[in-house]
């Protein structure tokens, strides 16, 4: 069976929070003043996390210094101060590390560079290994981008090793010039679809034998079988192209890559 957990909304977290103050076995042994205001910005930043809404509570009531009439007043500085930063909607051990990535990948992909480097923000903000999303990155630059750019690959692979080399924070930095590169680039997947239709053809056809005269003859006498014979070479043509068979008589006439518009 498959639950689907969904974050609580600020209201369910205030309500929490509310009766956390009130819990005799809890908050409540303290005289705590708070306005319903300061506990709904406590609510709202913790991003449906009732775990970091309590823990930044606690910490603002621990503390502070009581006043001379025996009252912690929590004020809305105190709160800022004990929450620190908003807690980002991030796992990157479960299911959100899936959907972020994909939403990152997708990004580049749509040509969206705001999307991109959000997703990019936010995986780094969950504490996602840098490393991991430049190869990710590497990995679009070749199927998305393609021969539309092919600098494109160049840049990715750069700043995975840069990243590598350097970390964070700095690499943040890296990662986002890469990103927003290939967000911004012309796309192509035509390389990557001549790939797959060539590897489904391998594995799932009789393709034939290599024609005689593009096999390789190291070996004296192997001409004598026809190896190597008739090959041309194509920089002897005007232009370095001549005519000749290179797939199998079985796939002649086969076309695995398709160039499309996005390539000059």
């Amino acid at each position: 069976m498959v639950f689907k957990l969904n974050p609580l909304t600020v209201e369910n977290i205030f309500t929490i929070l509310k009766n956390a103050i009130k819990n005799p076995e809890g908050l409540g042994i303290y005289n705590i003043k708070i306005e319903d205001d300061t506990l709904k910005k406590i609510a709202e930043i913790s991003n449906g996390d009732v775990r970091t809404a309590l823990n930044s509570l606690e910490v603002a009531v621990l503390t502070t210094t009581v006043d001379s009439n025996g009252i912690i007043n929590i004020t809305d500085e105190i709160a800022a101060n004990s929450i620190g930063r908003k807690k980002a909607i991030f796992d990157k051990s479960g299911d959100s590390h899936y959907d972020n990535i994909s939403a990152f990948i997708k990004s580049m992909r749509g040509s969206d560079p705001d999307a991109t480097v959000f997703y990019l923000a936010r995986a780094l903000e969950g504490g996602e290994d840098p490393v991991f999303l430049a190869r990710r990155i590497v990995i679009a630059a070749a199927e998305d981008v393609g021969l539309a750019n092919p600098m494109a690959l160049v840049v990715a692979n750069s700043a995975m090793q840069a990243v590598a080399s350097v970390g964070m924070p700095e690499a943040r930095i890296i990662l986002s010039e890469a990103a927003v590169y290939l967000a911004t680039s012309k796309k192509s997947n035509a390389t990557y679809l001549a790939i797959d239709r060539a590897l489904e053809d391998v594995r799932t056809k009789d393709t034939g034998l290599i024609p005689m005269h593009i096999r390789n003859a190291p070996a004296s006498g192997m001409a004598d079988f026809g190896y190597g014979v008739g090959y041309k070479y194509p920089h002897d043509y005007p232009n370095h192209i001549v005519e000749q068979q290179y797939l199998p008589d079985k796939m002649l006439g086969t076309k695995y890559y398709i160039k499309d518009e996005t390539i000059d």
